[in-house]
């Protein structure tokens, strides 16, 4: 597959009692295709991967993957610290009909740039399905050097990279050095037009959960230098994107969901709480001036 486009980093929905609400998640599965995204990203970090179990986290896949109904392309959260629990998570994946893996760099025991190179590629190398990198230092403590991600990108298996470091300088580094066909999308909302502007060629977006059509609007008039246009939607999208992350995605966006009735509850697992109640009403108000977009489209 190609990365290109507009990939949704997918919530997992939970009911009252915790369990993953899989009517919910077939209800924002129908939503995001009827609203016109790309491909769907289950089990990342939107997606609370940390706090569901390995045995939940394929579950979750599956589903998505079995709503999605070869629509549009599924791109399996299926990253960890440990390599061989990455690799033995991606196969199960692939045998299940994922497209591609996201595989986000190893966290908290915080390998070299060496480690991190043999990692990715020996996932890549084991697994046969193809892996997209996901660099987000915030969460991880561990920077990719765009030297690092050039020398991964060598392996045909590996054909692209969710930046999300939140560094400019690093993302034109990594797009000027990339060889053809490896994909560069924007990990950070409000850098989407930006980095596209730039060379990139999308981004895996958690706004997109709530408003994937005026994402897609985003995105295909950046790609299509379309300029005025895309400015004009990132500057109204920007006051979302910024509240997204008052506190730590996932929060902000179950909520909206929520308020909205895409999902059926703000529920999170601990350690993640719900939204601060004093935020509540900044949120409501914020969320009635943006876009409505229609629930129950019927999707070609």
């Amino acid at each position: 597959m190609q990365l290109r486009g507009l990939y949704t980093a997918l919530v997992t929905p939970f009911a009252e009692n915790g369990s993953i609400d899989r009517g919910s998640l077939k209800r924002l599965v129908d939503f995001q295709i009827a609203n016109g995204v790309d491909g769907l990203v289950p089990v990342g970090s939107t997606g609370e991967s940390p706090t569901v179990s390995h045995t939940e986290n394929i579950e979750v896949i599956e589903e998505v993957i079995r709503y999605a109904d070869g629509r549009i392309p599924v791109i399996a959260g299926t990253g960890s610290n440990s390599t061989a629990e990455a690799v033995r998570m991606t196969k199960q994946a692939a045998a299940i009909g994922a497209a591609a893996s996201l595989q986000v760099a190893p966290y908290y025991n915080r390998p070299t740039q060496e480690g991190l190179y043999r990692h990715f590629c020996t996932i890549a190398d084991e697994t046969g399905l193809p892996l997209i990198i996901y660099n987000i230092p915030g969460r991880t403590a561990c920077n990719i050097t765009p030297e690092t991600i050039q020398r991964i990108s060598r392996n045909s298996q590996v054909i692209g990279i969710k930046e999300a470091a939140g560094s400019i300088p690093q993302a034109m580094e990594i797009i000027s050095q990339r060889p053809k066909n490896f994909g560069v999308v924007a990990g950070d909302d409000n850098l989407t037009l930006p980095l596209i502007q730039l060379g990139a060629d999308g981004v895996i977006s958690v706004a997109s959960n709530l408003i994937p059509g005026h994402m897609q609007q985003l995105v295909t008039a950046a790609l299509k230098d379309q300029v005025e246009t895309a400015r004009s939607l990132h500057y109204q999208l920007l006051p979302l994107f910024k509240a997204l992350f008052w506190e730590t995605n996932p929060i902000p966006i179950k909520y909206a969901l929520a308020s909205r009735g895409i999902i059926a509850h703000n529920r999170l697992r601990l350690p993640l709480t719900e939204l601060a109640p004093e935020l509540h009403a900044a949120m409501d108000e914020l969320l009635k001036s943006t876009p409505v977009e229609p629930l129950h489209a019927t999707a070609e």
